[in-house]
């Protein structure tokens, strides 16, 4: 999926803080979020509401969105 500036902005800010609060490296957390489909279909797919939120309850979403899928991180 293509994305524009402000997408591709954001998508590295929840890569970037997600890896810092699961204490994983960032291509390990690009790696899950990329795999399970959540980078495409929910993060930049969602900007437009999504970079409207908090951190914490971003971080909170995504992680759960990565365990419902089955991604153990």
């Amino acid at each position: 999926m293509s994305c524009n500036n402000e997408q591709l902005k954001f998508s590295v800010f929840i890569i970037n803080q997600i890896s810092q609060a699961i204490k994983k490296p960032t291509a390990v957390v690009y790696k899950f979020l990329s795999e399970s489909g959540i980078l495409d279909d929910y993060i930049i797919s969602c900007y437009d509401s999504l970079h409207t939120l908090g951190r914490e309850y971003l971080i909170e979403d995504i992680t759960e969105m990565l365990n419902d899928r089955g991604v153990t991180i």
